[in-house]
């Protein structure tokens, strides 16, 4: 019975789906340093239903406060960060691999690459995450969704 749901788990959670959240959020983050730290971010909250959903329709005026209003809905992020960080290795490597993220290793930074022969599926609700946050510090970004990185 366990092999039964670890496939469906695997199934619905698996790097070839989720990397291309990962690249549509870091092809629409404007320059931001240490920004390999957000990918532990974007998977849990693009693949919770509630806040993809808020994600999916935010527009020009939505902020992380207006998307993040109800902090008592924010209770398991951490745990759900430290869920899926094996899924967002395996994702980032499955984007770096495909070339379509590339990584500077002086900076810490992830950046879109647009030399990608193939390009994934846009993701709105990770492209909105990804413009919600580009005008906040990873550390401001972190402190308030009250989570840490690990």
């Amino acid at each position: 019975m366990s092999s039964v749901i670890d496939a469906l788990y695997q199934l619905k959670y698996n790097p070839f789906k989720y990397g291309e959240y990962l690249t549509s959020f870091y092809s629409s983050l404007e320059n931001l340093e240490n920004n390999f730290l957000l990918a532990q971010l974007v998977i849990p909250l693009c693949s919770h239903p509630f806040f993809a959903n808020k994600l999916r329709h935010a527009n020009n005026r939505s902020s992380l406060w207006s998307i993040f209003d109800d902090r008592t809905s924010l209770y398991d992020l951490q745990e759900r960060m430290d869920e899926f960080k094996g899924l967002t290795e395996q994702s980032i490597r499955y984007c770096l691999i495909n070339d379509w993220l590339v990584i500077d290793h002086e900076n810490l930074t992830l950046r879109y690459s647009s030399d990608a022969v193939t390009i994934p599926a846009i993701q709105k609700n990770a492209v909105n995450l990804g413009k919600l946050i580009s005008s906040h510090s990873v550390v401001e970004t972190y402190a308030f969704l009250g989570v840490k990185p690990r």
